[in-house]
């Protein structure tokens, strides 16, 4: 028996190892369909990540002249494998990081060579049995120094790369000297390859179709608050629908479009760091307002926030009956649908780089709805005998979107001196096609409009006769024009 069982053991594990052997080619072609689709994913989601790839093997081809290319070899020698690293590590995605790390790299090996060189012949002075120690001292000192300034926030987000690499050129140069007589040579040599490595490095990056980190945090921000904005906007219709309302949506992408919102900070100050590194370019100037989107993400991220309490509301367990939510749904639709619109409208400015003067009927309208809420919800709009767990939700969401109003408040403010600060344009108005009927009155649509007054109104009377008159007046900062 124990024979038997052993056979079929074995052959058990035969034909288990054989089946395995038959599907390894359709596994292999399994995972490797899987990979390629995942790199065109990849490739699809950004284009510029390849052309990205392609800049860098330009950068160290280019640099590796100083290798193939016998003359120049010659005139630098194995100190070429510098530019070769220089390009490695400098390159970033955009043009601001490539910037700041060469900018970086480049002044700290200037400094950090030539304060080497110094103390090397400071050293040298205290004779063959000082000078170890006096260079001991030094590097030292200047490690210490360079490595509790990395602590320091400032210094550290903008010049972190820079200090480690001045560390590293001080010992290296000062360290090396000790044995090595050519000091001068070495630290030219040095300087000479970082320098081609990273300017080779900054202008493939600023020629050859560049990407600013600068106008990718605009675009970022304007993103941001669009989704906002697109939460609100169906978030009063999403929860205070009835039964007789029919379907809602099929598609709730725009209720989970906000979650990237709040974990947008790392990439914001990334952004804007290199940001600062950028020369003048396009729409934006040199010496941007580039801490002024910052001001703008975190209270947009703020208003996400209080977004997701609401998003919560959807699907809690207790819910309140429709006869409750009716007592101030007509309120809080009007107030979440307006308060998104106007986010909208916010981000379509940023994204056009204009005045955001069309957010503000938008914001008016959303400030109205809050204070006709507060009216109701101080008026006790519940009757005494309902029960307390299914008043509490709703008090919940008309409370938030009160807090969301004040913090839209808030961004259109910051939208709003951005706007200023970067010289947004201004909109040009123009009169809409369509003529309202006679004793109405006309709102001109505008897309351009400098004035600094909200908006323009038209008061149309009766047809002009031919020796008719018009009247301009100003009516609270806004011009009206009265035919009579």
């Amino acid at each position: 028996m124990d024979l038997e069982s052993a056979s079929r053991e074995k052959q058990g594990l035969f034909s288990r190892g054989w089946s395995r052997m038959k599907a390894l080619p359709k596994n292999i072609t399994a995972k490797i369909f899987e990979f390629y689709s995942k790199v065109k994913k990849l490739a699809q989601d950004d284009p510029r990540r390849v052309v990205h790839s392609l800049k860098v093997g330009l950068a160290l081809n280019l640099v590796s002249l100083l290798y193939y290319y016998k003359p120049l070899y010659d005139g630098f020698g194995v100190s070429a494998i510098w530019a070769v690293m220089t390009v490695v590590v400098v390159s970033e995605f955009s043009v601001g990081a490539t910037l700041g790390k060469g900018l970086n790299r480049g002044l700290a090996t200037l400094s950090g060579g030539a304060l080497a060189v110094g103390a090397y012949h400071l050293a040298n002075l205290s004779g063959r049995i000082g000078e170890p120690i006096l260079l001991g001292f030094f590097v030292f000192l200047q490690a210490a120094v360079s490595t509790f300034a990395r602590f320091y926030p400032k210094i550290k987000a903008r010049y972190d790369y820079g200090l480690l690499i001045f560390i590293l050129t001080f010992a290296f140069i000062s360290v090396s000297g000790f044995r090595d007589n050519e000091i001068f040579e070495m630290a030219y040599k040095r300087l000479s390859t970082v320098l081609i490595g990273g300017s080779t490095c900054v202008m493939i990056s600023i020629l050859v179709f560049p990407v600013w980190a600068g106008e990718d945090l605009h675009n970022l921000i304007a993103s941001n608050l669009e989704k906002v904005g697109c939460f609100l906007d169906g978030f009063g219709d999403e929860y205070f629908k009835m039964p007789g309302d029919g379907e809602s949506k099929d598609d709730k992408s725009f209720l989970q479009g906000y979650k990237s919102v709040l974990n947008s900070k790392s990439n914001e100050d990334a952004l804007a760091n290199f940001a600062k590194w950028e020369p003048g370019h396009g729409r934006f100037q040199f010496r941007h307002p580039w801490k002024q989107y910052l001001k703008i993400a975190a209270l947009t991220r703020q208003c996400a926030y209080r977004i997701e309490s609401l998003h919560g509301q959807l699907n809690a367990d207790i819910q309140a009956k429709p006869e409750i939510r009716s007592k101030i749904r007509g309120t809080c639709t009007k107030m979440s649908s307006e308060s998104g619109k106007a986010l909208k409208e916010l981000a379509s400015a940023m994204k056009r780089m204009v005045k955001p003067i069309s957010a503000d009927i938008h914001i008016e309208n959303s400030k109205s709805a809050a204070k006709n809420l507060n009216s109701i919800l101080k008026s006790g709009p519940w009757d005494d005998d309902m029960d307390l767990l299914e008043v509490v939700p709703v008090a919940t969401v008309a409370s938030l979107l009160i807090e969301v109003v004040s913090c839209m408040e808030e961004i259109a403010e910051s939208v709003n001196e951005l706007a200023s600060m970067a010289k947004f344009e201004g909109i040009k108005p123009y009169v809409s096609p369509e003529k309202p009927e006679t004793g109405q009155v006309g709102v001109v649509k505008s897309s351009n409009i400098e004035a600094n007054c909200s908006s323009v109104i038209i008061t149309i009377g009766d047809p002009i006769r031919e020796n008719g008159n018009s009247s301009v007046t100003m009516n609270n900062g806004r011009p009206t024009i009265t035919e009579v």
